[in-house]
């Protein structure tokens, strides 16, 4: 989410020196991945309106651009996770969504940008972000366009995908759509796979369902090793256990990545991070 001024190049430059400590954190041979080993699905610009002056900023929303269902919906369980995690958030009621109003969208938004994880994310910002996730998930046009980004760079020598926040929904969905592919560990890290109702259940494809329980398809054959990782304080990733929706094969971790906690570098840099990598590499 948010990346849309951000480009291929760019990312990996970012990326590319935290892929490289974790390994050596995990103790892992730093050769065994040169930076020309990396490649970016980027999708970014997918959600950058046509025409748009180059510039960082999100467009002027309001809480009244906040739409109904969905986004309320995202929101309030934004909340809510950053209520949990800290202290100086003051929870909202004890409800599923929030009440069409703007006055509460603004509350929502007030009480957000006031937590430590979400501070200095401006208003506008945290509801564009509301906006590409429902993007994603709601339409299909803008599914596949950016789903087609992933799936370009995933090729026979692909041994391992590292896929970050709503880049985690989209690296599953990718590799779900590729029956037969090489890809020995799937890292996904800050994500969102487990909130059921607003992702999991627009999944494709579409969970198997028998009775109350629910099982995702496994986005892989039985070579693949799926590992997750969430810091503590994580309120994107509020679902902090994807293995009661995808199996206990499912390798998950909870990490400590202080006020970052949703940064992908904070993630790249820990030593399970590397371990999974360098594993998927060996």
């Amino acid at each position: 989410m948010g990346q849309q001024v951000q480009g291929e190049e760019r990312l990996r430059a970012m990326w590319w020196p935290a892929l490289s400590d974790g390994l050596r954190r995990a103790g892992a041979a730093v050769d065994m991945l040169a930076e020309s080993d990396v490649t970016v699905g980027f999708f970014g610009d997918v959600f950058r309106p046509a025409g748009q002056m180059l510039s960082a900023d999100a467009p002027p929303y309001t809480a009244r651009d906040v739409e109904d269902g969905f986004e309320r919906d995202l929101l309030a369980a934004w909340w809510r996770a950053a209520a949990e995690v800290d202290a100086g958030v003051v929870p909202p009621d004890a409800t599923d969504t929030l009440v069409a109003t703007p006055r509460s969208v603004q509350a929502a938004l007030r009480a957000l940008s006031g937590s430590r994880f979400f501070a200095g994310v401006a208003l506008r910002a945290m509801v564009a972000d509301l906006k590409q996730v429902r993007a994603y998930l709601t339409d299909q046009q803008t599914r596949e366009r950016v789903r087609s980004r992933v799936t370009a760079q995933i090729g026979p020598d692909t041994r391992v995908v590292v896929a970050h926040s709503l880049g985690s929904v989209v690296a599953y969905e990718a590799l779900c759509a590729l029956p037969g592919h090489g890809v020995r560990a799937l890292v996904t890290i800050g994500s969102p796979l487990g909130i059921r109702n607003l992702v999991v259940d627009r999944l494709q494809p579409a969970p198997e369902r028998a009775g109350k329980e629910v099982r995702g398809v496994w986005p892989g054959g039985d070579g693949l090793v799926w590992t997750n990782l969430v810091g503590t304080g994580d309120v994107v990733a509020l679902v902090k256990d994807l293995r009661p929706v995808f199996g206990e094969r499912l390798r998950s971790a909870l990490l400590s990545n202080g006020t970052h906690a949703h940064d992908a570098t904070s993630y790249l840099t820990d030593a399970l991070c590397g371990k999974a990598i360098a594993e998927g590499l060996a």
